[in-house]
């Protein structure tokens, strides 16, 4: 299950890497339009064949399931769905995975600072780690804590990998956007008073 996630995670980072993007546009700029479609269907495969080995795996519980961390591992991670759902509602569920083709233009698609994503900047994978944490708690299994610490693994390196793509991509917009919004935990607030 570890060398699943970190064939996953290792394709995951590797082909959204902007160099990688930069040759194949040169290379094959044709095609290069369907590239984020089929980055999209090779990730849905590898992440539904992890699922099904999850299945698989015996069950070894880690700790007891009581009914506090049950009810707790539910509460987060139904934050964590709300927490993706209300990010996803802000893309364009077609550009996103690469439904309509990649334009070859110049032109760059607009950078998200509203909503979930004036909050935190990686709000999907905010939302992700909630959701892990949460299956964690309920189930109390080891493969849900494999699942759990791989993501927490990959995280920095996922964060930082596009971090430079998105520096790339907007330059001084995106610097600016970095000083005033946190990469994955909301701020807290306190009021003045």
């Amino acid at each position: 299950m570890v060398l699943s996630w970190g064939l996953f995670y290792f394709l995951h980072t590797a082909l959204a890497a902007s160099k990688l993007k930069r040759i194949l546009k040169a290379k094959w700029p044709e095609g290069y339009k369907w590239y984020r479609l089929f980055y999209s269907i090779l990730s849905t495969l590898l992440f539904l064949a992890i699922l099904v080995q999850a299945i698989f795996l015996p069950v070894e519980l880690v700790y007891p399931a009581t009914q506090f961390g049950q009810y707790a591992g539910y509460m987060i991670a139904t934050a964590g769905v709300i927490i993706l759902m209300r990010s996803l509602k802000q893309v364009s569920m077609k550009s996103f995975p690469g439904i309509l083709p990649e334009k070859i233009s110049k032109s760059k698609p607009e950078l998200i600072t509203s909503g979930m994503y004036s909050q935190v900047r990686h709000p999907l994978y905010f939302g992700l780690l909630l959701v892990f944490a949460g299956y964690f708690l309920v189930s109390g299994t080891m493969g849900a804590l494999i699942h759990l610490g791989c993501l927490i693994l990959y995280l920095p390196l996922g964060i930082y990998f596009e971090e430079k793509n998105l520096i790339s991509h907007y330059g001084e917009r995106y610097r600016e956007y970095q000083k005033e919004v946190p990469p994955f935990f909301p701020k807290i607030h306190k009021k003045r008073g």
